[in-house]
């Protein structure tokens, strides 16, 4: 019994990773702040003077960093990352931008998965419903206000 006590003690200290997740801009081009979760302060922002939880975008290295990514296909890791580190006066390791540019690409893939799985499962609830109905004659799948029997 003390045994499983320790253990489950072990568990609940131990902290879960937390993904950093980019955002989108805006609908007029905007960046929006973020909430720190990790040590290092991701490229493109800065912390709050007041408020060391929170990171204020940098649209101009954001900027930077979208035109980066265009470079990425033609260009090595390491000129790119030398480029934008000397376009923006700030620096990034080639080792940084391949992990700053595979993290966004793969939120943006996951929210790909996530909309077609929510197209298939609307398909697959409403050929459940059509079958259910076919089964049943529409017996059992009345609402609250209504009857399947027939009133005389």
């Amino acid at each position: 019994m003390a045994d499983k006590k320790r253990i489950a003690g072990k568990s609940e200290g131990r902290r879960k990773a937390v993904k950093y997740r980019i955002p989108k801009k805006g609908k007029d081009g905007e960046w929006y702040p973020l909430v720190r979760v990790g040590r290092t302060i991701p490229f493109g922002y800065y912390q709050d003077p007041d408020d060391k939880h929170i990171l204020i975008p940098i649209p101009e290295e954001l900027e930077l960093l979208d035109q980066a990514k265009q470079y990425l296909r033609e260009y090595s890791l390491r000129v790119v990352a030398d480029w934008l580190s000397k376009k923006s006066g700030r620096y990034i390791s080639h080792a940084g931008l391949k992990k700053r540019v595979s993290i966004e690409e793969r939120r943006r893939k996951t929210a790909s998965h996530y909309r077609i799985y929510s197209r298939e499962a609307e398909k697959a609830a409403n050929k459940a419903k059509v079958l259910e109905e076919e089964r049943l004659g529409g017996q059992g799948t009345r609402t609250y206000y209504s009857s399947d029997t027939q009133s005389s």
